[in-house]
């Protein structure tokens, strides 16, 4: 069936680099994988950190440091806060069993940042705390758990349901999606389409991106090179 198998990277956008980096590989120990130029855009950076077999990215694009963080709207603040639709609301990691929980909130607490937890939601265990730049963060674990989160329907609540408004039907699909088998990349690109969601590229460039074969979107090939060893004086 194709479909996504697990998170690739996730991206942050930052305007303090140094101090997401140090705070991402002192405080939860993620080391760092790569630190270069954005392919493809001026003038912008990014790192990369392992995170399992994924990776937790940040990234400085210019006009970063000119956007405002509003509490209630670009950021949630707390695990409970709302923010604007579309926006993040928080970011869950992984860890494999409760001692593991229970070690992580460790370290946090030893390099003085404040965390809340574990609480036990019955799918998972959570600690809560918060990183640079009012990122809102939560380390789980589903070890233990009392009612696994999976596609059986046990965390389905019908009144939730209904304020969705989401039909027995749609349920069912949503439940169990249809399979799909890909043709090798054969499909071409949908004509616009409104009702679709797009990515925001220039209005007067869009249509003619979406014309373009897919041949022509292509990365430099020193893109695809590692950076120099040697940092540039």
């Amino acid at each position: 069936m194709t479909t996504p198998n697990a998170v690739h990277h996730v991206a942050i956008s930052t305007t303090d680099m140094k101090s997401q980096i140090a705070f991402f590989s002192d405080v939860l120990g993620m080391s760092l994988q790569g630190l270069f130029w954005m392919h493809g855009v001026p003038n912008a950076w990014h790192a990369f950190l392992a995170m399992g077999e994924a990776s937790f990215s940040f990234v400085f694009i210019p006009g970063n440091e000119e956007k405002e963080t509003v509490i209630g709207q670009t950021h949630a603040g707390t695990g409970a806060g709302s923010s604007a639709p579309g926006t993040m609301q928080h970011i869950a990691f992984n860890v494999d069993t409760l001692d593991d929980l229970m070690n992580m909130r460790d370290r946090i607490r030893s390099r003085g940042v404040p965390v809340f937890g574990p609480l036990d939601h019955g799918l998972c265990h959570s600690i809560y705390f918060a990183g640079p730049e009012n990122l809102t963060l939560e380390v789980a674990t589903s070890d233990q758990v009392t009612h696994p989160l999976d596609s059986t329907g046990t965390w389905i609540d019908q009144d939730v349901v209904n304020l969705a408004g989401i039909s027995p039907e749609e349920l069912e699909s949503y439940l169990r999606p249809a399979q799909f088998e890909g043709q090798d990349g054969a499909v071409t690109q949908p004509e616009f389409d409104a009702d679709k969601p797009h990515l925001h590229y220039p209005k007067d460039a869009y249509p003619t991106m979406l014309e373009m074969p897919d041949s022509q979107f292509k990365t430099r090939p020193q893109d695809r090179e590692p950076p120099s060893p040697k940092a540039s004086k």
